[in-house]
């Protein structure tokens, strides 16, 4: 969500609904897998594999950007603002090019594969190697916004 100050910015990536019913489904598999051992087994088996496959579904979409009291937070990236320079949005095209056939192997790549637009952040910080930040959002305009200087 946008934060009240026009200085902040946050946005968690969680993940898509059809990612939780494959977590249940892996669950309903154990259990089928199981169920030959006996009844218990099944149910333990089908629990213990959804709590799981959930875990895994929270601990994926647990990612976020987030800019706040001067820096920019992307996943495991904290960068002053100072130290940032143009932001560009991208479309679902511009960003898969940018991720895939235009990449630059010394970029910092924050994405999700189900989050289809993202914003390119130029770092201008001269004793830093990246040349640019790769950030998947849901709303690149705002992002990008957020990150113009003021």
């Amino acid at each position: 969500m946008e934060g009240k100050d026009s200085g902040t910015y946050e946005e968690r990536l969680t993940a898509p609904v059809g990612w939780w019913a494959i977590a249940l489904l892996a669950g309903v598999m154990a259990g089928l897998i199981f169920l030959r051992a006996s009844p218990v087994a099944a149910i333990v088996a089908a629990i213990a594999t959804a709590v799981g496959a959930a875990a895994l579904v929270v601990a994926y979409g647990r990612v976020g950007v987030r800019i706040r009291d001067g820096y920019l937070e992307a996943g495991a990236a904290r960068l002053p603002l100072t130290a940032l320079g143009a932001a560009t949005a991208l479309d679902a095209e511009a960003a898969r090019r940018l991720r895939t056939t235009e990449a630059d192997a010394r970029a910092f790549m924050m994405l999700r594969g189900y989050v289809r637009t993202a914003v390119r952040v130029e770092v201008v910080d001269p004793e830093d190697p990246t040349p640019y930040l790769y950030l998947s959002t849901r709303r690149p305009e705002k992002l990008a916004g957020a990150l113009q200087p003021r």
